[in-house]
């Protein structure tokens, strides 16, 4: 039997992660869950982040999805409530943070930046990364929610809307002697190429996808899985299973529409 993988974002952002574990592990089961009814998370609190995250560890019980690993495939998300949902489940969980550790390592310039959601910029553990990865160069901070939007229609639509996307690239003022730009947002890497062109290639973008992905592997080995029995798979990098809390259509492929509930704001009420 294969290990199931359960892959978690407020929209799609997180297939970019997804497609790197699909790489790294072809013959596991994955399933994608996008809560998109609360799209963008970088405009939510963090008890509201917790509470939503709850309601997923309460959703897998009740259906009994037997999920071998959780890959919170969400920068704010797992820079907010990472270790308050681990504390809430006996599921192995990987969380994506913002790669400020490899950019320092490779910077040039000595001078980084992160582009991620407003959440995100404000989380203690991103400081928390900054102060313990990269205290002895300059990290600059952008924010933007825009950016999600705009990811969001480019991979349901296949196309970019460059000038939606110029327009709020410009608004940012990336500083100039910025040689290594953090994507410190799953969304963003779908933007990546249009991001490089508006930038002529002067900067290294940098995410963390096959990071996490190798992360995944790991915690799949020490759970005794052999990683390379062939089971019946879709090689397509496509999810096995998508799940959505508001209605969406994703390249013809079913989604199943549910809902979450948070047991303990129940229980509140």
């Amino acid at each position: 039997m294969s290990a199931h993988i359960m892959v978690f974002d407020s929209g799609i952002g997180g297939t970019t992660v997804l497609e790197h574990i699909q790489k790294q592990l072809p013959y596991a089961r994955i399933s994608y869950f996008m809560d998109n009814a609360f799209l963008p998370y970088g405009k939510l609190n963090q008890q509201k982040i917790i509470e939503r995250l709850r309601g997923l560890l309460h959703f897998i019980e009740v259906n009994s999805l037997n999920v071998d690993v959780l890959v919170i495939a969400c920068n704010t998300a797992s820079t907010s409530a990472l270790s308050a949902i681990r504390s809430l489940t006996h599921i192995p969980i990987v969380g994506v943070v913002p790669a400020i550790k490899p950019a320092a390592s490779i910077t040039n310039s000595h001078h980084i930046g992160l582009l991620a959601t407003p959440a995100t910029i404000s989380s203690p553990y991103t400081q928390q990364l900054i102060e313990d990865h990269a205290s002895s160069i300059t990290v600059s901070l952008y924010s933007s929610v825009a950016l999600v939007a705009i990811a969001e229609y480019a991979y349901l639509n296949g196309v970019v809307d460059t000038d939606k996307l110029n327009a709020e690239l410009r608004e940012l003022s990336i500083n100039q002697s910025i040689d290594v730009l953090v994507l410190g947002c799953t969304h963003f890497p779908i933007l990546a190429s249009a991001i490089h062109a508006f930038y002529q290639g002067s900067i290294k973008l940098l995410d963390s996808g096959a990071a996490i992905a190798k992360r995944v592997e790991t915690v799949l080995i020490e759970k005794n899985y052999s990683l390379n029995s062939k089971v019946t798979f879709d090689h397509k990098k496509k999810p096995l299973h998508y799940y959505a809390t508001a209605s969406i259509v994703i390249d013809e492929q079913p989604v199943e529409l549910v809902t979450l509930t948070d047991p303990i704001q129940n229980e509140k009420s």
